[in-house]
């Protein structure tokens, strides 16, 4: 099928236009503040989010810029960051969402890697920060765009037109950009149902920011397209303040990364009752830590459903409503998605049921990315035959519920064995008094290095390395036993909660 003959479709018009046509006065977004959550600072309907979105699109056109255009917003979590990002690809531009919390010498690489025409701020950027002929937008500007008198159609894209382009990080110290189509929306359709069971009476929370896809996705595109209600949180976002937030706002859907519920379980200690309408959380991002499924669902009464996921496809294993949690698993592939397990290394026929191998999801997947920006040899490193693979190691058994082993890039050597860091994590966190635990690899000279586990404990649990060390030994094989235990306050996190096993490492040479 050639290009002229597929059939248009916007991802704005399909999350936003579609409801605003059938239900314009329904609210579409609401935004709270973390200190002040009884009570909304912002409420939008449908019919005005697409109205906000058209005007600014004609704006953003009246400036010069040109469909495929990459705009670069850096406007925080707020309505102005979510609005620009759709009304951005409603005119047929590539919306490229970048984090508040970027150095100065990351941003200028993001920018100048993506080419970016434009980049919307809240916040002064320095003089060498941009290329010239970068037009650069203040929040007032945006602002301005909304009020407009013009109102810009839907761009008649396709499914195939780039969207979105977001980055992530690569194999290599050098972040990549991984560029969506308008499809991708169409791709998230098998969660609706096999992860969220969700319906047009559901109000989304979602923790993260909005330069991620499990926020993006998760947070406004899923909601919105299916008739419910995005809530976002401005200001502070402290573990004790979600249980209070997720009532007061009467989300009934909660997603977050592992660590804040981690968190919101440390020091927020949740009960039955006080989280409100919440009718369960959804969990992503990374491998939550034992137990606490079990934990959650014992102190709050409520199911807690996992998923796994990248930046390349978003979310396609998960349990849900329909999929029941089976401990030790994350799930089942949703209903739909063609899902296999290929040998580690070299060939592209899938595995027999119970054997471990690299997760691999058919190309076939209208959520599978476009390519990465600018980097086609990556793309070869990811494609083998008909399938994608995205370096999550994994089993499928007979039900067709799916273990994670990991991270292949992430697999530590010891003594010459490759090791999973959360075999050996899962085994630390049932040592009394560990509230966290994550494990990296530490290289003590160029030839040597040894495994480290990183400990969060609470304050009855004593600062015994020996003792650590001789329960693991009891559970794990000799090779598999941390070399070095570090205690620690708090394990290094991105904004968005994933642990940084990189950043580990640091801590030990900065002692």
């Amino acid at each position: 099928m050639t290009a002229a003959e597929e059939t248009s479709f916007n991802i704005a018009d399909y999350a936003i236009g579609r409801v605003a046509r059938r239900t314009p006065g329904k609210i579409a977004l609401l935004v709270h503040d973390t200190h002040s959550p009884d009570r909304p600072t912002e409420s939008w309907t449908f019919a005005e989010i697409e109205d906000a979105i058209l005007r600014l699109a004609a704006g953003l056109s009246a400036r010069g810029l040109k469909r495929g255009d990459r705009i670069a917003i850096r406007l925080g979590n707020s309505s102005q960051s979510a609005l620009l990002f759709f009304a951005a690809m409603a005119a047929g531009f590539i919306a490229l969402p970048l984090s508040d919390q970027l150095t100065a010498t990351e941003l200028k690489m993001l920018l100048a890697d993506s080419g970016a025409a434009a980049i919307a701020t809240s916040a002064q950027l320095a003089p060498d920060i941009v290329s010239a002929g970068t037009l650069v937008l203040t929040s007032d500007d945006i602002a301005s765009f909304m009020r407009g008198p013009a109102r810009a159609s839907y761009a008649p894209t396709i499914e195939n037109d780039p969207a979105f382009l977001i980055y992530t990080s690569g194999t290599t110290s050098k972040p990549k950009g991984v560029l969506h189509a308008h499809r991708s929306a169409l791709g998230r359709k098998p969660m609706y149902q096999g992860w969220y069971g969700i319906t047009p009476d559901d109000r989304m929370l979602h923790a993260g920011a909005f330069n991620w896809t499990f926020t993006l996705g998760v947070g406004l595109t899923d909601p919105w397209a299916n008739g419910a209600t995005a809530i976002v949180c401005t200001g502070d976002k402290s573990p004790e303040l979600w249980p209070a937030l997720i009532a007061h706002t009467g989300a009934t859907l909660f997603a977050a990364v592992p660590g804040v519920y981690r968190q919101i379980m440390k020091y927020a200690r949740p009960e039955p009752g006080s989280l409100g309408n919440l009718r369960h959380g959804l969990m992503a991002g990374e491998t939550p830590p034992p137990g606490l499924i079990e934990e959650w669902m014992a102190a709050t009464g409520l199911p807690l459903y996992e998923a796994l996921g990248m930046s390349e496809i978003s979310t396609y294993i998960s349990t849900g409503p329909s999929v029941p949690y089976r401990p030790g698993t994350v799930g089942k592939p949703q209903a739909g998605r063609r899902v296999a397990i290929l040998p580690a290394e070299g060939s592209d026929a899938p595995l027999p049921s119970g054997e471990e191998g690299l997760i691999a999801v058919h190309r076939s997947d209208p959520g599978l990315m476009l390519g990465y920006w600018n980097r086609p040899d990556e793309e070869t490193e990811v494609l083998r035959g008909d399938w994608f693979v995205g370096g999550d190691l994994g089993a499928i058994d007979s039900d067709g519920y799916v273990t994670h082993l990991g991270r292949a890039n992430e697999l530590m050597n010891a003594g010459g064995y490759r090791v999973s860091p959360l075999e050996i994590e899962a085994a630390l966190a049932a040592f009394p008094g560990v509230a966290e635990v994550a494990c990296s690899e530490i290289r003590i000279r160029s030839d040597v290095s040894i495994i480290g586990a990183f400990i969060v404990g609470n304050d009855q649990m004593p600062r015994d390395a020996a003792a650590i060390r001789a329960f693991a030994a009891e559970r794990l094989a000799a090779y598999k036993v941390p070399k070095e235990i570090v205690f620690i306050d708090k394990l290094p996190r991105t904004p968005n909660g994933k642990v940084q096993r990189k950043a580990l490492t640091a801590l030990v040479h900065s002692k």
